[in-house]
């Protein structure tokens, strides 16, 4: 018999509560439960039998680019496009022994298979110190062939319905605002563990993107190093200046690219998007990552970012790929100058047509584009004016 627990409420804001839990294997669990949830603060227990958690993974330095790869193989052996009744990310039945031990409004919890952690630089939790982590910028630029380290850090999935179809496009706005509430909650509380450079907000939607679950949700990741993309963007910072978000603002605003206007938040087709559907939504005040938005920025986001993603459907007849990075700045550095944004990319190029990356993007990081960006924004604007404002 599943026996339950009371779970102590910890407010936050927009009256979203937090409540905390662990999985059998001792994986960290959070319920985010709505403003005014009809849900008790009782929550069953997990009471399954779990295996140990897998072993830390290893990342390996590519001498050539200096990049670090992480090589998790533990990965190989996740749920890849399970039935709908032994749905992982659902409610736990007693036919169906899932990760979600009671229903829920939203739920994060630790991944059974991750790519960073769950060691960390030190203990922390019971959690075991790495053996091997990095040791500072210096150390993960360092030359030398064969140089490894542990793989520190968190990775999460945040699961935004207990529906089993869907996408952060599907939500209420009450929901989504209680997504983007635990998004906050959760960034401000990964990049204060120990080892953790950088905080990467995610949802892949679609099959023809990789997705193996067709249940609603997106990841967290907590990065023991700065990502290549944003190492490659604080290059830039150096170049064109600490303002350039601000500067790039006051010129998409400005042109033919502009999607939607909110008193916060601006969404546009960036000057030279790479994909056949590229967006990038960022607010008009600087701020670092999400654990810094006001409750006004975050109120106005949510019907916003979901009016957004139901246009970006309307394009054709059946739903979009796409994979929604929502970038923020690294944990100690930029913080004055890389800002939060969405980039929200899709290989759709027609209806029944995809980009593939081949011989120039895949080997060469050589791009080029097969719809000018005016005219993706122009297409994005007519299926928008099909959407009407999001209210509820």
């Amino acid at each position: 018999m599943t026996q339950s627990a009371d779970h102590p409420a910890t407010p936050l804001g927009a009256g979203v509560v937090r409540r905390s839990a662990r999985l059998a294997d001792g994986r960290e669990l959070f319920y985010y439960d709505d403003p005014g949830s009809a849900l008790p603060p009782e929550r069953n227990l997990d009471e399954r039998d779990l295996a140990a958690r897998p072993e830390t993974a290893t990342m390996r330095r590519d001498v050539l680019t200096g990049d670090w790869i992480s090589v998790a193989a533990s990965r190989q052996s996740r749920v890849v496009m399970p039935p709908a009744d032994l749905d992982p990310l659902a409610p736990q039945t007693p036919t169906n022994p899932s990760e979600l031990p009671s229903v829920y409004d939203v739920a994060v919890f630790e991944n059974r298979s991750p790519s960073f952690g769950p060691a960390l630089d030190e203990a922390v939790g019971g959690i075991p110190a790495a053996v091997d982590p990095p040791r500072g910028l210096d150390d993960l630029d360092a030359p030398g062939l064969g140089r490894s380290r542990t793989s520190v850090g968190r990775c999460e999935v945040v699961c935004f319905s207990p529906d089993r179809v869907g996408s952060f496009g599907s939500l209420s706005v009450a929901r989504a605002r209680t997504v983007i509430e635990a998004w906050a909650d959760r960034t401000a509380a990964l990049s204060a563990l120990p080892g953790v450079r950088q905080v990467f907000v995610f949802e892949n939607r679609g099959a023809e993107i990789g997705v193996t679950l067709p249940h609603p949700h997106g990841q967290i990741y907590a990065y023991p190093y700065v990502t290549p993309k944003t190492l490659l963007l604080l290059q830039s910072i150096e170049r064109e200046g600490a303002d350039l978000f601000q500067r790039i603002l006051d010129f998409e605003a400005a042109g033919p690219r502009v999607l939607l206007e909110g008193e916060h938040w601006i969404a546009y087709v960036p000057f030279a998007a790479r994909w056949p559907i590229e967006v990038h939504l960022a607010p008009r005040r600087h701020v670092a990552d999400f654990a810094g938005l006001t409750e006004e920025e975050r109120d106005e986001l949510a019907p916003l970012y979901l009016r957004l993603l139901r246009g970006v459907d309307a394009l054709y007849e059946t739903p979009t790929p796409y994979i929604a990075a929502w970038h923020q700045a690294p944990v100690d550095v930029a913080r004055d100058s890389a800002r939060l944004h969405l980039q929200l990319t899709s290989p759709r190029r027609g209806a029944d047509k995809l980009k593939f990356l081949a011989g120039s993007e895949a080997a060469m990081g050589a791009w080029i584009g097969d719809v000018p960006p005016e005219r993706s924004a122009e297409l994005l604007r007519e299926a928008l004016a099909t959407i009407p404002e999001v209210l509820s």
